[in-house]
């Protein structure tokens, strides 16, 4: 009788071994916190939380947005550079906390995008435009500019923030164009509607999501924008209009800290593939002014580095750091 219970049970201890589910949870298997570096109804968190539904169904977890703001997004990037390296917090952010910041405002990063961070994925684009009063003389770019040359400083142009991705754009329109402008920077976007509508500034130049419901609204007209947007098909790009570098643009990322399972970064990869592919979820987020479009780590890789080198030769060329 002992030579068939030890077979037996040989046979068990085998079986058990030989199946990985059996001996751990296979990931994810409880909740993954997914920190947005912005306050509660900015854009990255609309968005976000947009996924994170959709994200939850795909992963059969619960994904639990948490907001981390403050220091131009640089505060809930190095919690998650930070975090315990498991998948279970991961990271929605944009390029300002990871390229922009860098550059501009090194003091505030602790943390190194290259060696720190996991690159998951690209999910969202923001256009960038500059946009105008309807009822204005000038309808296009080309106006602006022909009145512009004509009236050195005279257009006042609001941007969301000294050093933001609109005071770029309109450094960068200066060295394109020849023309003189007199920026303004505001606390933020919002800020800049009332200014605008008001006739406080003549131009802004900001995010689509900030001026989408003007637009619509036929108060604001986008005379150039960084990338073509389905809803506002007539809206041209610079190099549509003949110049050779495009609008400074906005975009967010999803990243884990650096570390990882290769099981979970996989899955995750997979997933948010998945999520920003899902129609009903890029409807839902052009619906506020953003285009979901994946780009694999890999691509986000050199995409970071591309950016990083135009970001910084850009600030030096412009005078915004040495």
């Amino acid at each position: 009788m002992i030579k068939p219970i030890f077979t037996l049970v040989t046979t068990v201890v085998l079986l058990f071994a030989g199946t990985p589910e059996l001996s751990a949870q296979k990931y994810p298997d409880r909740p993954i916190n997914l920190v947005i570096p912005m306050a509660p109804g900015d854009g990255i968190d609309v968005s976000g939380r947009i996924m994170a539904e959709k994200l939850s169904e795909v992963l059969k977890v619960a994904i639990v947005p948490l907001n981390k703001p403050g220091a131009t997004a640089t505060l809930g990037t190095d919690m998650v550079a930070k975090a315990k390296k498991d998948g279970y917090t991961i990271l929605l952010t944009n390029n300002a906390s990871i390229i922009n910041a860098k550059v501009l405002q090194p003091e505030i990063v602790t943390y190194d995008v290259f060696n720190d961070l996991t690159p998951l994925g690209l999910c969202t684009l923001y256009p960038t435009i500059i946009v105008v009063r309807s009822k204005d003389s000038y309808k296009s770019l080309t106006e602006l500019v022909e009145y512009a040359k004509k009236n050195p400083g005279l257009v006042r142009c609001g941007t969301m923030g000294v050093k933001s991705v609109g005071d770029f754009n309109l450094e960068l329109l200066q060295a394109l164009t020849g023309v003189k402008l007199t920026i303004v920077p505001f606390k933020g976007a919002s800020p800049t509607i009332p200014a605008l509508l008001g006739g406080h500034v003549d131009v802004v130049s900001v995010t689509l999501p900030v001026y989408i419901n003007q637009m619509r609204g036929g108060d604001v007209k986008g005379i150039v924008i960084s990338k073509n947007f389905p809803e506002f098909p007539d809206i041209p790009t610079l190099k549509q209009l003949g110049y050779k570098q495009d609008l400074f643009e906005v975009w967010t990322a999803f990243f884990a800290p650096a570390g990882v399972p290769k099981e979970a970064t996989e899955t995750l990869v997979r997933a948010i593939d998945n999520v920003v592919r899902d129609p009903v979820v890029s409807s839902k987020i052009a619906h506020v002014g953003m285009l979901q479009e994946f780009e694999p780590p890999e691509k986000l890789s050199a995409r970071i580095r591309e950016e990083y080198r135009l970001i910084e030769e850009s600030a030096k060329k412009f005078g915004m750091i040495k």
